[in-house]
């Protein structure tokens, strides 16, 4: 039966709805610049009327609800994708804006213009063959560039393993957050244990960390079926039920229970860092080649995602591949020089290669020697050739120890100069010999280096003089060596010539005004040659200029696409953050104008009370 006092507590009841509503305003507005704060509002409804009652069921009052969040669960979905696209696209585009900077070509300073000032210093030594203050600048060049290009090896590897380094350090901080996160699903159920309890501050809290794993590592977020609810906003639409973060399939987070991703380097000799997921049966699944989402999805990329077994090196990714080809550049390089250097005349020859077995056929060594043939010249003091021997490489050619092995066609007892005599033959003057995996060769004997004996090695070349059509022998061994060095990190002017520059030889017979060797390194720059890595499959055929070329070139057009990309996604992030934030983002205008509105109800409210207050001094003032 409807009373005073239950009227009193209608009054009370819209009392309590107000201020409600009054401290969810303020508590609106206090966290307007909180990073994921979803705005909240209060849901009230009528409480249940006083029935059998003439004239029928009396109002009873307001009760409130629950407090929601206006959130929309597709819009924050898409948000986070795109969020974590951003992410991945600012980090590839700064990485890869630092390693153009390592290439500055287009402002004609770097290797390139370090290679058109060491071809011209060939040119002036063809010019002037005996000029040692040529040479010496030369010398000097030759360093400049190999500083160059050992520096320029160096930045690229230093800025990989700083991503190698990165990359430890954002797998730390997944790790972190997915167990914050299973922490939080532990809250979460505890507080909304009861039907009306909304746990909206740790939902907020969450979908920040959801954010945070989304931009390291492309996270994704799977739970129940979407909720929606029309009556409280149009943009209400949340996720119920199970709850799980799975990374390439792969699920680091079960509700309240957290599996970490699994970081090592231990094994690694380069300290290159492989992921893992363990198993609940402990088994450790490789996880670096599935992880391509975030910022670890781009330092993979980038650094490389799959490790070479055998060395550890990254088979893989954009650094390592400018790493390679940096090698592969270096070798051609090394190889072209010094094969034309070794017809210059000397008295020894010893490779730097290791030869791993000197009876395995020399095409199948991987050192790039190729089929064909090439000469060994003896020159005697003046300059005048006095035998010459075709060596031949075909299929079945080894170093040492078979019939048609290197050391077997030199030293085989023939007459190279068809005089019928047996003493002033190659075999006579010049010895192989192999020691701790290195190919030598040398004058028999003292007396033959007092006389001024000399030797050297030129390549059989096609009927075109392409100096990529002889076998490449002495260039792939360095047997006489202008470069020392086995790749962009070695690379330097061999120590001989680096301690005395007047060595260099523009000659390949030793006489007066000789320039044949300095004419074929003039030649060389024009000339198209095979560029591949040792022990690499990967080859390119190309001027010493247009490899350099397409190396810069690849890098400024993989910067450029970046940019351009990340002008793309950064445009459709902003697009879908003014969407999110449209949904849940708090307006201060808005919240002002509730706050008016709320304030009015509590007045209102308060008035009801007000006036019962009133009304049961006039019943007490009749009954006095």
């Amino acid at each position: 039966m409807a009373s005073i006092f239950n009227t009193l507590g209608i009054g009370y009841s819209g009392l309590n709805a107000a201020q409600v509503a009054i401290d969810t305003t303020g508590h609106n507005i206090s966290n307007a610049e909180t990073d994921g704060y979803t705005r909240q509002r209060v849901v009230t409804q009528a409480t249940e009327p006083i029935s059998n009652v003439t004239p029928g069921a009396v109002g009873n009052g307001t009760k409130v609800q629950q407090i929601a969040r206006i959130f929309d669960q597709f819009v924050f979905s898409n948000y986070n994708s795109v969020s974590a696209d951003k992410e991945s696209s600012d980090f590839t585009k700064k990485t890869l804006q630092e390693l153009s900077t390592f290439f500055p070509e287009i402002d004609d300073v770097g290797i390139k213009s370090d290679l058109h000032a060491y071809y011209d210093l060939w040119q002036s030594l063809s010019d002037n063959p005996d000029n040692n203050a040529i040479k010496v600048a030369l010398a000097q060049q030759a360093q400049t560039l190999t500083q160059h290009i050992q520096s320029t090896k160096k930045q690229v590897t230093t800025l990989q393993n700083k991503l190698n380094d990165e990359l430890k350090v954002k797998i730390d901080e997944v790790n972190k957050i997915a167990k914050q996160i299973a922490d939080i699903n532990v809250a979460i159920s505890t507080t909304e244990a009861g039907d009306s309890n909304n746990a909206n501050d740790l939902r907020d809290k969450r979908n920040v960390l959801e954010v945070s794993l989304s931009n390291l590592i492309g996270a994704k977020v799977m739970a129940g079926q979407i909720e929606s609810n029309n009556s409280i906003d149009p943009s209400v639409a949340i996720k119920g039920g199970s709850y799980s973060i799975s990374v390439a399939g792969f699920n680091i987070v079960d509700g309240s229970a957290f599996h970490p991703i699994n970081i090592d380097n231990s094994n690694n000799q380069t300290g290159m860092y492989n992921l893992y997921y363990e198993r609940q049966d402990g088994v450790k699944i490789p996880f670096a080649e599935e992880a391509k989402g975030g910022i670890v999805g781009s330092i993979l990329k980038l650094r490389g995602s799959t490790l070479n077994t055998a060395n550890g090196i990254p088979t893989d990714g954009v650094l390592q591949n400018v790493n390679d080809q940096l090698d592969m550049f270096a070798v051609g390089l090394i190889k072209s020089a010094n094969n034309i250097y070794a017809k210059s005349s000397n008295t020894t020859m010893q490779s730097n290669q290791v030869i791993e077995d000197p009876a395995n056929a020399i095409v199948n060594s991987g050192l790039n020697i190729k089929k064909g043939s090439f000469n060994v010249v003896l020159y005697d003091i003046n300059g005048k050739e006095t035998a010459r021997r075709t060596v031949n490489i075909d299929d079945l050619t080894t170093f040492a120890g078979a019939t048609n092995s290197i050391k077997s066609q030199i030293e085989d007892n023939k007459d190279d100069n068809n005089d019928n005599n047996a003493n002033n033959d190659l075999d006579d003057f010049v010895s192989v010999s192999y020691q701790n995996g290195k190919i030598s060769f040398d004058l028999k004997n003292s007396e033959a280096k007092a006389q001024g004996y000399t030797f050297a090695i030129e390549d059989n070349l096609n009927s075109n003089n392409n100096f990529d059509s002889g076998t490449n022998f002495a260039g792939a061994l360095g047997m006489n060596r202008f470069f020392d060095g086995t790749d962009a990190n070695t690379i330097d002017l061999a120590s001989e010539l680096k301690y005395d520059p007047t060595q260099i030889s523009a000659h390949t017979a030793p006489t007066s005004g000789n320039n044949e060797v300095a004419l074929g390194m003039v030649q060389s720059q024009f000339e198209n040659m095979d560029f591949h890595q040792n022990n690499s499959d990967v080859q390119l055929n190309d001027t010493v200029y247009g490899i350099f070329d397409t190396i810069a070139t690849g890098i400024g057009t993989q910067t450029n696409a970046a940019v351009i990309a990340n002008d793309a996604i950064t445009a459709k992030y902003t697009a879908v953050k003014q969407q999110y934030d449209s949904v849940s983002k708090v307006s201060m205008d808005e919240e002002m104008s509730n706050l008016i509105r709320y304030q009015t109800s509590y007045g209102a409210a308060a008035k009801v009370i007000t006036t019962i207050d009133q009304m049961m001094n006039t019943l007490l003032g009749i009954k006095q």
